[in-house]
Protein backbone atom coordinates (compact mmCIF):
# COMPACT_ATOMS: atom_id res chain seq x y z
CA UNK A 1 0.00 0.00 0.00
CA UNK A 2 2.89 2.17 0.60
CA UNK A 3 3.62 2.13 -3.56
CA UNK A 4 0.03 4.07 -4.39
CA UNK A 5 0.18 8.05 -4.37
CA UNK A 6 -1.50 9.97 -1.49
CA UNK A 7 -3.64 11.68 -4.66
CA UNK A 8 -5.52 8.26 -4.88
CA UNK A 9 -7.33 8.47 -1.62
CA UNK A 10 -8.46 6.51 0.98
CA UNK A 11 -11.18 4.93 0.30
CA UNK A 12 -9.89 2.77 -3.05
CA UNK A 13 -9.46 -0.54 -0.56
CA UNK A 14 -10.79 -3.43 -1.26
CA UNK A 15 -8.60 -5.20 1.71
CA UNK A 16 -5.97 -4.54 3.69
CA UNK A 17 -3.99 -7.30 4.97
CA UNK A 18 -1.05 -5.71 7.74
CA UNK A 19 0.65 -8.91 7.99
CA UNK A 20 0.82 -10.88 4.73
CA UNK A 21 3.09 -14.36 5.28
CA UNK A 22 4.98 -15.78 2.87
CA UNK A 23 6.59 -18.85 2.88
CA UNK A 24 9.69 -20.16 0.44
CA UNK A 25 11.29 -22.68 3.12
CA UNK A 26 10.10 -21.39 6.35
CA UNK A 27 7.39 -18.80 6.87
CA UNK A 28 7.99 -15.45 7.33
CA UNK A 29 5.84 -12.03 7.84
CA UNK A 30 6.48 -9.00 5.63
CA UNK A 31 7.03 -5.78 7.11
CA UNK A 32 4.85 -4.07 4.88
CA UNK A 33 1.32 -3.83 4.51
CA UNK A 34 -0.65 -5.33 1.45
CA UNK A 35 -3.85 -4.12 -0.06
CA UNK A 36 -6.23 -5.19 -2.63
CA UNK A 37 -7.76 -2.36 -4.62
CA UNK A 38 -11.28 -1.82 -4.93
CA UNK A 39 -11.77 -1.54 -9.04
CA UNK A 40 -14.96 0.49 -8.92
CA UNK A 41 -13.57 2.57 -5.97
CA UNK A 42 -11.04 3.22 -7.93
CA UNK A 43 -12.50 4.19 -11.38
CA UNK A 44 -14.70 6.83 -9.75
CA UNK A 45 -11.43 8.23 -8.21
CA UNK A 46 -10.12 9.02 -11.40
CA UNK A 47 -13.09 11.10 -12.51
CA UNK A 48 -13.52 11.68 -15.97
CA UNK A 49 -15.88 14.35 -15.73
CA UNK A 50 -15.22 17.22 -18.75
CA UNK A 51 -13.35 14.30 -20.74
CA UNK A 52 -15.12 13.40 -24.03
CA UNK A 53 -15.36 9.51 -24.38
CA UNK A 54 -14.88 8.10 -27.71
CA UNK A 55 -15.51 3.60 -27.72
CA UNK A 56 -13.34 2.19 -30.78
CA UNK A 57 -10.72 -0.04 -31.69
CA UNK A 58 -7.68 1.76 -32.86
CA UNK A 59 -6.15 1.14 -36.60
CA UNK A 60 -3.45 3.33 -36.58
CA UNK A 61 -1.68 5.73 -34.51
CA UNK A 62 1.16 9.16 -35.12
CA UNK A 63 1.61 11.49 -32.18
CA UNK A 64 -1.28 13.49 -33.38
CA UNK A 65 -3.96 11.20 -34.60
CA UNK A 66 -5.55 7.87 -33.88
CA UNK A 67 -7.49 6.18 -36.92
CA UNK A 68 -10.17 3.48 -36.03
CA UNK A 69 -11.31 0.09 -37.17
CA UNK A 70 -14.48 2.00 -38.67
CA UNK A 71 -12.77 4.99 -40.61
CA UNK A 72 -12.82 7.41 -37.51
CA UNK A 73 -9.92 9.74 -37.14
CA UNK A 74 -9.36 11.75 -34.05
CA UNK A 75 -6.58 14.24 -33.82
CA UNK A 76 -4.90 15.79 -30.91
CA UNK A 77 -1.97 17.99 -29.74
CA UNK A 78 -0.42 15.09 -28.38
CA UNK A 79 -1.70 10.91 -28.93
CA UNK A 80 -0.61 9.01 -25.47
CA UNK A 81 -0.82 5.12 -26.43
CA UNK A 82 -2.15 3.31 -22.78
CA UNK A 83 -3.64 -0.32 -24.67
CA UNK A 84 -1.54 -2.36 -22.72
CA UNK A 85 -0.04 -5.61 -23.50
CA UNK A 86 -1.52 -8.78 -25.49
CA UNK A 87 0.34 -11.98 -24.71
CA UNK A 88 3.07 -12.68 -26.86
CA UNK A 89 5.88 -15.97 -27.02
CA UNK A 90 8.89 -13.82 -27.67
CA UNK A 91 7.87 -12.34 -24.30
CA UNK A 92 8.12 -13.44 -20.49
CA UNK A 93 4.16 -13.84 -18.97
CA UNK A 94 2.77 -14.19 -15.49
CA UNK A 95 -0.24 -17.15 -15.26
CA UNK A 96 -2.69 -17.74 -12.89
CA UNK A 97 -5.17 -19.90 -12.02
CA UNK A 98 -7.81 -19.12 -8.90
CA UNK A 99 -10.79 -19.49 -7.57
CA UNK A 100 -12.81 -17.28 -4.65
CA UNK A 101 -14.24 -18.99 -1.84
CA UNK A 102 -15.91 -18.23 1.36
CA UNK A 103 -13.93 -17.13 4.29
CA UNK A 104 -14.56 -20.58 6.08
CA UNK A 105 -13.78 -22.19 3.07
CA UNK A 106 -10.39 -20.87 2.48
CA UNK A 107 -9.63 -20.95 6.62
CA UNK A 108 -7.47 -24.32 6.03
CA UNK A 109 -5.54 -23.14 2.90
CA UNK A 110 -4.56 -19.91 5.44
CA UNK A 111 -3.35 -22.06 8.27
CA UNK A 112 -4.03 -19.06 11.03
CA UNK A 113 -2.25 -16.47 8.35
CA UNK A 114 -3.90 -13.33 7.37
CA UNK A 115 -2.83 -13.94 3.71
CA UNK A 116 0.08 -15.51 1.73
CA UNK A 117 1.61 -13.07 -0.70
CA UNK A 118 3.76 -16.67 -1.66
CA UNK A 119 3.34 -19.64 -0.71
CA UNK A 120 5.69 -22.07 -2.50
CA UNK A 121 5.52 -25.58 -0.15
CA UNK A 122 5.34 -28.67 -2.63
CA UNK A 123 1.99 -29.78 -1.94
CA UNK A 124 0.71 -29.14 -5.15
CA UNK A 125 2.20 -32.04 -6.35
CA UNK A 126 4.33 -30.55 -8.98
CA UNK A 127 6.30 -32.59 -11.14
CA UNK A 128 10.26 -32.48 -10.15
CA UNK A 129 11.49 -30.26 -12.68
CA UNK A 130 8.84 -28.60 -13.76
CA UNK A 131 8.24 -25.10 -13.80
CA UNK A 132 7.26 -24.04 -10.39
CA UNK A 133 4.13 -22.27 -9.08
CA UNK A 134 2.92 -20.78 -5.61
CA UNK A 135 -0.37 -20.05 -3.47
CA UNK A 136 -1.56 -16.33 -3.53
CA UNK A 137 -4.31 -16.25 -0.79
CA UNK A 138 -5.90 -13.10 -0.14
CA UNK A 139 -8.95 -11.62 1.51
CA UNK A 140 -11.20 -9.30 -0.37
CA UNK A 141 -12.65 -7.82 2.26
CA UNK A 142 -16.38 -9.06 1.42
CA UNK A 143 -16.08 -12.12 3.47
CA UNK A 144 -14.23 -14.22 0.92
CA UNK A 145 -10.55 -15.29 -0.17
CA UNK A 146 -9.11 -15.54 -3.33
CA UNK A 147 -6.95 -18.87 -3.98
CA UNK A 148 -4.76 -18.30 -6.79
CA UNK A 149 -1.96 -20.87 -8.24
CA UNK A 150 0.71 -18.66 -9.95
CA UNK A 151 3.29 -19.10 -12.08
CA UNK A 152 4.94 -16.16 -11.02
CA UNK A 153 7.31 -15.72 -14.93
CA UNK A 154 7.73 -18.32 -17.61
CA UNK A 155 7.99 -18.68 -21.50
CA UNK A 156 5.04 -19.46 -22.06
CA UNK A 157 3.52 -19.24 -18.48
CA UNK A 158 2.32 -22.67 -17.22
CA UNK A 159 -0.88 -23.49 -18.81
CA UNK A 160 -4.46 -22.78 -17.26
CA UNK A 161 -4.87 -26.23 -17.18
CA UNK A 162 -2.20 -27.24 -15.22
CA UNK A 163 -2.35 -24.26 -12.83
CA UNK A 164 -5.75 -25.65 -11.98
CA UNK A 165 -4.74 -29.09 -11.07
CA UNK A 166 -2.15 -27.81 -9.19
CA UNK A 167 -4.65 -25.50 -6.93
CA UNK A 168 -6.56 -28.49 -6.79
CA UNK A 169 -4.27 -30.82 -5.50
CA UNK A 170 -2.94 -28.07 -3.43
CA UNK A 171 -6.37 -27.32 -1.44
CA UNK A 172 -7.61 -30.95 -1.43
CA UNK A 173 -4.30 -31.72 0.64
CA UNK A 174 -5.04 -28.99 2.54
CA UNK A 175 -8.49 -30.30 3.35
CA UNK A 176 -9.88 -27.49 1.54
CA UNK A 177 -13.77 -28.26 0.67
CA UNK A 178 -14.45 -26.20 -2.61
CA UNK A 179 -18.27 -25.65 -3.10
CA UNK A 180 -19.68 -25.95 -6.60
CA UNK A 181 -20.30 -23.36 -9.08
CA UNK A 182 -17.42 -20.96 -7.64
CA UNK A 183 -15.93 -17.60 -9.26
CA UNK A 184 -13.31 -18.23 -11.37
CA UNK A 185 -10.61 -16.15 -12.39
CA UNK A 186 -7.76 -16.56 -14.69
CA UNK A 187 -4.41 -14.16 -15.36
CA UNK A 188 -2.10 -13.99 -18.76
CA UNK A 189 -0.02 -11.33 -19.19
CA UNK A 190 3.41 -10.01 -20.12
CA UNK A 191 5.74 -9.16 -17.95
CA UNK A 192 8.14 -7.48 -20.02
CA UNK A 193 7.17 -4.87 -22.88
CA UNK A 194 8.67 -4.89 -25.93
CA UNK A 195 11.42 -2.56 -27.50
CA UNK A 196 8.97 -0.80 -29.34
CA UNK A 197 10.62 2.06 -31.88
CA UNK A 198 7.26 4.46 -32.16
CA UNK A 199 7.20 8.08 -32.33
CA UNK A 200 4.23 7.62 -30.12
CA UNK A 201 4.51 8.09 -26.64
CA UNK A 202 3.54 5.23 -24.42
CA UNK A 203 2.40 4.82 -20.91
CA UNK A 204 1.21 1.86 -18.14
CA UNK A 205 2.08 -1.49 -19.06
CA UNK A 206 2.79 -0.91 -22.46
CA UNK A 207 5.65 1.35 -21.59
CA UNK A 208 7.37 -0.97 -19.29
CA UNK A 209 6.13 -0.09 -16.15
CA UNK A 210 5.09 -3.99 -15.52
CA UNK A 211 7.49 -4.75 -12.77
CA UNK A 212 9.32 -8.19 -13.94
CA UNK A 213 9.59 -9.93 -10.56
CA UNK A 214 5.95 -9.37 -9.70
CA UNK A 215 3.99 -8.33 -12.86
CA UNK A 216 2.40 -5.17 -10.72
CA UNK A 217 1.96 -2.36 -13.00
CA UNK A 218 -1.12 -0.65 -11.56
CA UNK A 219 1.09 1.42 -8.72
CA UNK A 220 3.76 2.24 -10.78
CA UNK A 221 1.37 3.90 -13.37
CA UNK A 222 -0.24 5.90 -10.97
CA UNK A 223 3.12 7.28 -9.23
CA UNK A 224 4.13 8.12 -13.10
CA UNK A 225 1.17 10.20 -13.62
CA UNK A 226 2.10 13.36 -11.99
CA UNK A 227 5.45 12.86 -14.04
CA UNK A 228 4.03 12.42 -17.44
CA UNK A 229 1.19 15.29 -16.86
CA UNK A 230 3.76 17.71 -15.88
CA UNK A 231 6.27 17.12 -19.17
CA UNK A 232 3.13 17.78 -21.18
CA UNK A 233 1.90 20.63 -19.61
CA UNK A 234 5.71 22.40 -20.18
CA UNK A 235 5.56 21.27 -23.75
CA UNK A 236 8.57 18.33 -23.23
CA UNK A 237 8.63 14.44 -24.54
CA UNK A 238 6.66 12.73 -21.95
CA UNK A 239 8.76 9.37 -22.66
CA UNK A 240 12.17 11.02 -21.33
CA UNK A 241 10.38 12.27 -18.73
CA UNK A 242 9.28 8.85 -17.45
CA UNK A 243 12.06 7.18 -18.19
CA UNK A 244 15.24 9.75 -16.79
CA UNK A 245 18.71 7.29 -16.48
CA UNK A 246 17.89 6.20 -12.76
CA UNK A 247 14.95 4.64 -14.15
CA UNK A 248 16.15 2.84 -16.99
CA UNK A 249 19.40 1.60 -14.98
CA UNK A 250 16.88 0.14 -12.79
CA UNK A 251 14.64 -1.48 -15.40
CA UNK A 252 17.60 -3.04 -16.84
CA UNK A 253 18.57 -4.64 -13.12
CA UNK A 254 15.39 -5.71 -12.86
CA UNK A 255 15.35 -7.52 -16.39
CA UNK A 256 18.26 -9.25 -14.86
CA UNK A 257 16.72 -10.65 -12.58
CA UNK A 258 13.72 -11.68 -14.54
CA UNK A 259 16.58 -13.40 -16.63
CA UNK A 260 17.78 -14.73 -13.44
CA UNK A 261 14.35 -16.14 -12.39
CA UNK A 262 13.69 -17.60 -16.11
CA UNK A 263 16.89 -19.70 -15.67
CA UNK A 264 16.71 -20.75 -12.30
CA UNK A 265 16.83 -24.94 -11.38
CA UNK A 266 12.98 -25.28 -10.30
CA UNK A 267 14.56 -26.86 -6.89
CA UNK A 268 16.22 -23.94 -6.09
CA UNK A 269 13.23 -21.57 -5.97
CA UNK A 270 12.18 -21.73 -2.76
CA UNK A 271 15.38 -21.08 -1.39
CA UNK A 272 15.60 -18.19 -3.33
CA UNK A 273 12.62 -16.19 -2.77
CA UNK A 274 13.12 -17.42 1.54
CA UNK A 275 16.74 -15.68 0.98
CA UNK A 276 15.16 -12.32 -0.88
CA UNK A 277 12.52 -11.95 1.87
CA UNK A 278 15.14 -12.48 4.62
CA UNK A 279 16.57 -9.18 3.38
CA UNK A 280 15.92 -6.08 5.50
CA UNK A 281 12.27 -4.43 4.54
CA UNK A 282 13.88 -1.34 3.15
CA UNK A 283 15.76 -3.82 0.90
CA UNK A 284 12.96 -5.43 -0.31
CA UNK A 285 11.02 -2.63 -0.84
CA UNK A 286 13.67 -0.91 -3.16
CA UNK A 287 13.98 -4.11 -5.40
CA UNK A 288 10.04 -4.22 -5.63
CA UNK A 289 9.02 -0.55 -5.61
CA UNK A 290 11.66 1.45 -6.13
CA UNK A 291 11.65 2.50 -9.77
CA UNK A 292 14.19 5.02 -9.67
CA UNK A 293 16.36 3.53 -6.69
CA UNK A 294 19.35 2.58 -7.88
CA UNK A 295 21.71 2.47 -4.91
CA UNK A 296 19.07 0.72 -3.03
CA UNK A 297 18.07 -1.89 -6.32
CA UNK A 298 21.83 -2.81 -6.34
CA UNK A 299 22.29 -3.55 -3.03
CA UNK A 300 19.33 -5.97 -2.63
CA UNK A 301 20.28 -7.47 -5.85
CA UNK A 302 24.20 -7.66 -4.05
CA UNK A 303 22.67 -8.88 -0.46
CA UNK A 304 21.04 -11.70 -2.44
CA UNK A 305 23.83 -12.86 -4.54
CA UNK A 306 25.89 -12.82 -1.08
CA UNK A 307 23.36 -15.06 0.88
CA UNK A 308 22.46 -17.38 -1.98
CA UNK A 309 23.89 -20.65 -2.15
CA UNK A 310 26.81 -21.47 -5.15
CA UNK A 311 24.37 -22.63 -7.84
CA UNK A 312 21.86 -19.85 -7.67
CA UNK A 313 24.49 -17.77 -7.56
CA UNK A 314 25.75 -18.84 -10.86
CA UNK A 315 22.43 -18.44 -12.16
CA UNK A 316 22.20 -15.09 -11.13
CA UNK A 317 25.92 -14.42 -12.61
CA UNK A 318 24.94 -15.67 -16.06
CA UNK A 319 21.87 -13.95 -16.26
CA UNK A 320 24.12 -10.33 -15.56
CA UNK A 321 26.38 -11.00 -18.36
CA UNK A 322 23.63 -12.15 -20.56
CA UNK A 323 21.86 -9.05 -19.77
CA UNK A 324 24.95 -6.41 -20.01
CA UNK A 325 25.90 -7.40 -23.74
Amino acid sequence: MDEIPGWVGDDVWRSRIPRPHVWGTRERILGRTYGVLDNAALHRRLDLTGVRVVAGFSEALTPWSVLLRDGTRIDAHRVIDARGLQPDPTLAEQTAFGIVVPTIVAAPALGGADAWFMDWRPDNAAAPGDPPSFLYAVPLGDDTVLLEETCLVGRPGLPQAELRRRLDTRLAARGVAVPANVEVERVRFPVQAPRETTSVPVFGARAGLVHPGTGYSVAASLTAVDTVVAALRRGHDPSKSLWPWPARTVRRLREMGLSALLDLDPSATAGFFDAFFALPVTRQRAYLSGRTDVTGTVAAMWTLFRTATPATRRTLARAGIRTGR
